[in-house]
């Protein structure tokens, strides 16, 4: 009798064992769209290898921590073809019909904007990353959140502030006519004439430009002290080798998009020493000790530098929904209230939100220096002093 009963102890032991292993190895779905082709197939690697390395990383270590429970993750993903509309319809998708578990964010302001309402009525939680507009803040909190620090009012006047800390009096600008260029341009205006900083051209261009030649003659005959070019990924590649052939000469040169790819120095090499451009991480940001070990595994698994923008929002996104998960597990309204009010350590050091802007990390510049990207504005993170460009 007692053999009996310890047997059926054993056999009930062992279901109860093997439900939970089922129940370990029953992954997390994650599911994303990707602007794989379209106008902003250019930017996508950058986001989806920071993805695919952070889910590298959590699965070599175990799976996601899903409130003390370890899973694996894998990824339910498409291609939105660069369109808002059909994002919109993928993620609809993604919740109604594939039921992932959690969401990853796409690229573009313009897809999350589009995105941010179908979140709320769904109540499924998402923190985004390559999304940088002030109609962020008209957004209700709630279902989405925003790490980056390039919010284009921010932008303008703290690129206005570190030019006139160099000593620039004249500027030329040169703008994409895509919305995140002509939205920082906007702030980027007044607050140089509000600096004293002349604007010697100011000019757009369409995003599919193929020759720059007329634009950068004219900046040529300014002579100002500073190009601006409010560029998107491809124009930025295209700004950098017309600039080497005609000989653009300012001791301050900035590049917004494309520039922190690592296939930019690849492509570009020496010439683009000292460019500057927008970013708010470097490796070389001794508080940041997640930011070295981040820059060396992506480098080894790509056999390229992350791209100092894209790639770090898009792995600090994960990171945040990684440890909001940890605490929450996976009910969609425990995730939001923890993201909401918890701080996160990330590749870019705390990031906390205030509403669904990141309250903690600063609007920030990123110079090219002898192929490093370096801080160099403001003084609280920099991690090199600002170095004039003096040729390509």
């Amino acid at each position: 009798m007692r053999l009996l009963t310890k047997l059926k102890s054993l056999v009930a032991a062992a279901a109860v064992v093997a439900a939970s292993a089922a129940q370990a190895e029953e992954p997390v779905r994650i599911g994303y769209s990707m602007s794989l082709t379209g106008l902003f197939a250019q930017a996508a690697p950058s986001q989806v290898n920071a993805y695919e390395l952070w889910k590298d990383k959590v699965n070599a270590a175990g799976g996601l921590d899903v409130a003390g429970t370890k899973r694996l993750v894998e990824f339910v993903t498409y291609d939105d073809q660069s369109n808002p509309a059909n994002a919109v319809r993928i993620y609809e998708k993604l919740i109604t019909e594939d039921k992932v578990d959690l969401l990853a964010a796409p690229w573009s302001t313009p897809i999350h904007l589009a995105l941010a309402p179908i979140l709320s009525r769904h109540k499924f939680p998402m923190v985004g990353n390559t999304a940088a507009s002030v109609q962020l803040r008209e957004i209700a909190p709630g279902y989405i959140w925003f790490p980056t620090a390039v919010i284009p009012d921010k932008v303008g006047e703290e690129l206005a502030a570190f030019m006139k800390s160099k000593d620039i009096k004249s500027a030329a600008i040169l703008s994409n006519v895509l919305p995140l260029s002509q939205e920082i341009k906007s702030f980027l205006v007044p607050a140089l004439e509000k600096h004293g900083i002349s604007i010697s051209v100011n000019e757009n261009y369409p995003p599919d430009i193929k020759d720059m030649t007329t634009l950068l003659t004219q900046v040529n005959e300014t002579a100002p002290d500073a190009v601006i070019v409010l560029s998107y990924p491809a124009d930025s590649f295209l700004f950098a080798a017309q600039a080497k052939e005609l000989g653009i000469k300012a001791p301050f040169v900035l590049s917004l998009i494309g520039a922190t790819f690592g296939s930019y120095q690849q492509a570009l090499g020496e010439s683009v020493n000292n460019m500057v451009t927008v970013g708010h991480w470097s490796p070389n940001q001794a508080d940041w000790p997640k930011a070295k070990p981040f820059f060396e595994a992506y480098k080894a698994k790509y056999n390229e530098a992350p791209d100092a923008l894209d790639s770090v929002l898009a792995y600090m996104s994960l990171e945040i929904l990684e440890q909001a998960v940890a605490k929450a597990g996976l009910d969609k309204e425990k995730i939001r209230e923890a993201v909401s009010t918890m701080t996160f350590d990330t590749i870019n050091g705390p990031v906390k939100f205030e509403g669904v802007q990141n309250s903690v990390t600063p609007t920030s510049f990123l110079q090219i220096q002898d192929g490093s990207l370096e801080l160099v504005w403001p003084d609280s993170v920099k991690t090199k002093d600002f170095r004039p460009k003096t040729g390509w």
